[in-house]
């Protein structure tokens, strides 16, 4: 697949982290964060400069210096495994690829991303990971909203959900999910294609969405329709700087705010309905 790599410099970081959480709703689907720039990259066949420049206009970055380039294709798998280190969070979960050496860990799971997001590399994953450590899980029933590499349900059902549905918009991500659900032979999880709840006519006990502050606050009302009484959500993807916003707009659509958790700018936020 040819990409386009777009490299936005500014040394603000800020700026940067507020440009990595707008450019996903064009379909970038990767970023590399540097000293005084950031790059973007979007599939060639999704990529539309025009839209880009509008959405910079409008949260005020028009003036941020940028530039593209064409990428052939490469074996963006060989490049991740060159870079891609495992990990450890919160001392109690272990995120590595399968060509790597177990590490002792209360949960271990093994995921190959691709292109997908979510190797808990990024802090919004791995404040999603801390959130859902402190939620009693066994026995209910989850939904993961946006769910990439498939990272958040594979450790819904080990930390022992009864029933656990991923839903993501991306053909490859959703195919990306399954081979990471039979690497961690799980049972519980089952994979959706689709842009919103509306596959849905269950209800759930928890909701996991680590997308961006737009789709999430789009979403909020539709999503406290599909929690049972007591319910709980936890969104992430989100920045610091957002949290008011989201905060308020949550207790409008009859939620409470029961912990926000932060990672270098970026914010975590678990809400319980009322």
């Amino acid at each position: 697949m040819v990409y386009i790599q777009y490299e936005f410099f500014t040394k603000d970081e800020s700026q940067r982290d507020f440009i990595i959480s707008l450019l996903p709703e064009l379909g970038f689907d990767g970023f590399e964060e540097l000293n005084t720039s950031v790059r973007a990259f979007i599939p060639q066949n999704l990529w539309d400069h025009d839209a880009l420049l509008d959405i910079l206009n409008q949260n005020e970055l028009g003036n941020i210096e940028h530039q593209y380039i064409t990428i052939e294709p490469k074996n963006w798998n060989e490049e991740w495994e060159k870079s891609f280190e495992p990990l450890l969070i919160a001392g109690r979960v272990s995120i590595r690829a399968p060509f790597h050496d177990r590490q002792p860990a209360d949960f271990e799971l093994i995921i190959e991303p691709k292109m997908s997001f979510g190797t808990g590399h990024h802090p919004t994953t791995a404040l999603m990971i801390q959130q859902m450590l402190s939620m009693d899980m066994k026995n209910k029933n989850v939904v993961d909203f946006g769910s990439g590499t498939g990272v958040l349900a594979i450790l819904a059902e080990k930390l022992g959900a009864a029933s656990v549905l991923a839903i993501d918009n991306e053909e490859w991500a959703v195919e990306n999910s399954k081979e990471n659900l039979q690497r961690n032979d799980t049972e519980r999880v089952r994979v959706e294609f689709a842009d919103s709840m509306d596959v849905c006519i269950e209800k759930f006990d928890i909701m996991l969405a680590n997308i961006n502050r737009n789709v999430i606050m789009k979403n909020l009302q539709s999503w406290r329709n599909f929690l049972d009484p007591n319910g709980v959500l936890a969104v992430s993807g989100i920045l610091v700087t957002d949290t008011k916003d989201i905060s308020d707009m949550a207790v409008q659509c009859g939620f409470s705010v029961a912990k926000v958790l932060t990672e270098d700018g970026w914010v975590s936020i678990l809400l319980t309905s009322n």
